[in-house]
């Protein structure tokens, strides 16, 4: 599969994800902050509601699953032993030798859910540690470790340590993997030869294709600014025609803004979905356009929104809110839990937790049919026989996790999106 991702809502061609396994239970109290989580989830509910997304995904779409890919690119000598080196270098708790020579799909259930400590000495027998190579909690969260930009797949940088394997088993996926034919961005080992700087940070959920001309990356406490220049120095060398890319300001605080797609996703040719008290409300995070052209950066000027950013290079977007209009109380309740964390199959068809009634009720109120996902899944009702429609997932345990359909999503196709309707 050639990767291609021109906007946020072209339709679905193919999609990776990581359906959550026993890594999701080797979390206690004790490690969960660690982890980055703000607590331990039950596995059982979480699997029987990630199955609802993956259920619908295909319906629609290629889906693939990393630990599938994983095992593939494993067979290959060459691409296990590149891995594992770069594993070691980077975590430094366990040693080459010691994964080598066991088989792909084992292996690669290894570097997902963990290795454990082995008690064969005091200190290990001592230590407060289960695991010696640990488990990747978050690794269900796909979008946050790679992302489409164009013809490029470009391997984030995560902002904690806890994530660094992540990138590592994506890089080695979309670099070794037969099926996936792309061009490769990656800040440890910049192909382009741009030296990143040492603070640069960036992950996936703060990154949106607007159109294929047009980006919109948000800095926070996730996604440095150091990061975003050093997308802004590869499209500089890259691209010759114009380019824009809008950056927007994140609170640090709370948890729950993390990543820009926590407060503004893309739905449509002319719609997206908004918290309106930091997208639209007046306060101190700003909103920064670059224009960047024949290799330079021609301008950099600020603007009151996103929204505005974007109407003034074509796109006039209806704001549609987070959590419904006036009531500032069930906006934040609803924000918290990923209700503007909305992923697009297609334009105008979306996918998103059906806990958050507010924001389910404003879509409908504007115009968007909404569907149980099991009317999906049994082919009871087809998506493509509404203009507009949401597929609602049950959401109360995989949103405790921190994150909406759209950060359990990878997309790494679509179509081509027509813009004139």
């Amino acid at each position: 599969m050639k990767t291609c991702i021109h906007s946020e809502i072209g339709r679905l061609e193919g999609v990776v994800i990581h359906t959550p396994g026993t890594e999701i239970e080797n979390m206690t109290p004790m490690n969960a902050e660690r982890a980055l989580y703000s607590d331990i989830l039950n596995l059982s509910i979480a699997t029987n509601e990630f199955e609802q997304l993956k259920g619908v995904l295909q319906k629609v779409s290629t889906v693939f699953e990393v630990k599938d890919l994983l095992s593939r690119v494993l067979s290959d000598n060459k691409a296990q032993n590149n891995l594992l080196k770069a594993i070691c270098e980077t975590e430094k708790t366990v040693k080459f030798d010691e994964l080598a020579n066991i088989a792909p799909e084992e292996l690669s259930r290894i570097l997902i859910e963990g290795l454990a400590l082995p008690k064969n000495n005091l200190t290990n027998y001592l230590s407060n540690e289960r695991f010696l190579m640990r488990p990747l909690h978050n690794l269900f969260f796909t979008r946050d470790s790679a992302m489409g930009v164009n013809n490029h797949m470009l391997i984030g940088k995560m902002a904690n340590r806890v994530r660094e394997r992540e990138s590592l088993l994506m890089d080695a996926i979309f670099r070794y993997h037969p099926g996936m034919d792309t061009q490769i961005l990656n800040f440890q080992k910049p192909e382009t030869g741009i030296t990143r700087d040492k603070l640069s940070t960036i992950e996936g959920g703060d990154v949106q294709i607007a159109r294929d001309d047009i980006f919109v990356i948000g800095t926070g406490i996730r996604t440095s600014t150091q990061g975003i220049d050093f997308i802004i120095e590869n499209i500089r060398k890259i691209k010759k025609e114009k380019h824009h890319v809008i950056v927007q300001e994140l609170p640090a605080s709370p948890e729950s803004f993390i990543h820009l797609d926590m407060i503004f996703t893309f739905l449509n040719t002319h719609e997206c979905m908004v918290y309106a008290p930091i997208v639209l409300g007046i306060n101190r995070f700003r909103t920064i356009h670059f224009e960047i052209e024949k290799g330079k950066v021609q301008k950099i000027e600020e603007h009151p929104n996103i929204l505005a950013a974007l109407k003034k290079l074509g796109m006039d977007m209806q704001p549609i809110c987070c959590g419904g209009v006036g009531d500032t109380w069930v906006q934040e309740r609803e924000q918290w839990h990923s209700g503007a964390n909305f992923f697009a199959f297609a334009p105008g068809k979306l996918i998103g937790y059906q806990r958050n009634t507010h924001t389910i009720d404003e879509l409908h109120k504007n115009g968007y049919e909404v569907i149980p996902a099991h009317d999906v899944i049994s082919g009871k009702i087809l998506p493509d026989d509404y203009a507009k429609c949401v597929v609602t997932i049950a959401g109360s345990e995989l949103a405790r996790g921190g994150g909406g359909a759209r950060c359990m999503t990878l997309p790494v196709r679509r179509a081509k999106v027509n813009w004139d309707n």
